[in-house]
């Protein structure tokens, strides 16, 4: 990356010329999974980056990726002038979740095309061990759809706690989750399996581990949910857990209406 003072190729910031991809271009791309493309409408993924302040020569690392739905874009954003960081599931006990297994194979078939997503960091932070980078490296810290997850387990801490470590001073961590409404029971919420999580205690949580709400964004909010269904979230697209029943119900719906926090390590 070179100090230069007219636009040469990529995209200008502050005065740097850098020479990959825009982020209109990786996520219009043709490399991308068709399934996910599909789901654009839902997660706004340009605007969402944006909101989180996503720069091309940022050290990014993403919070349990699953299968790479996020890592499509971040990867090849960040491979010319930044550094993208999958901070995936251990995969390693034979106990473990077979979905896991699964989705993190997936993870690392896309990430083996070093032409396409560059030299990326493959990293595991999990129970025992949630370090996923060195203290005080990383610009931004991405979780989609994680914290519910973790919160059911009471891990949720342990994953702010190493978040809040990996990032700089002024670093940004990006929450996007499954929001229940303001006032709902937690105890039910928790106990029911919903994957619905209330702003309030995500927000309660990431303050505890030091950080600051810098940021709301209604980007992935979503009206027509009203949180209320059979089988939770999965109720919902894409899963659709009920299978054909009600299945243009749910469809029209959309997927769970979510919040999307940005918050600052000070």
């Amino acid at each position: 990356m070179h100090r230069i003072t007219v636009f040469i190729a990529g995209l200008l910031v502050g005065g740097y010329a850098f020479a990959g991809p825009t982020l209109p271009e990786v996520i219009a791309s043709d490399h991308r999974t068709e399934a996910y493309v599909a789901r654009d409408a839902a997660r706004h993924p340009a605007e969402a980056l944006a909101f989180f302040g996503v720069q091309p020569d940022h050290t990014v690392a993403e919070f349990w990726p699953s299968a790479g739905y996020w890592t499509e874009i971040l990867a090849p954003y960040l491979a010319e002038d930044g550094q993208y960081i999958a901070a995936a599931y251990d995969v390693g006990p034979r106990d473990g979740p077979s979905y896991r297994r699964r989705l993190h194979g997936q993870l690392l078939g896309k990430l083996s095309d070093k032409k396409r997503y560059g030299k990326t960091i493959i990293a595991t932070s999990d129970v025992g061990d949630w370090t996923f980078a060195e203290p005080g490296t990383v610009d931004v810290v991405l979780t989609f759809r994680n914290v519910h997850n973790l919160w059911w387990d009471d891990q949720a801490m342990d994953f702010f706690l190493a978040a809040h470590a990996a990032l700089k001073s002024g670093g940004v961590m990006g929450v996007v989750d499954h929001r229940a409404p303001a006032g709902a029971d937690l105890e039910a919420l928790k106990s029911g399996h919903t994957g619905y999580i209330t702003e309030a205690e995500v927000i309660r949580m990431a303050r505890n581990a030091g950080f600051k709400l810098a940021a709301k964004s209604e980007i992935n909010a979503n009206p027509k949910d009203d949180t209320d269904h059979p089988k939770g979230v999965w109720t919902l697209p894409p899963s659709f857990a009920l299978g054909d029943t009600d299945r243009e119900t749910y469809a029209a719906i959309g997927e769970s209406d979510r919040m999307t926090l940005k918050f600052v390590k000070p």
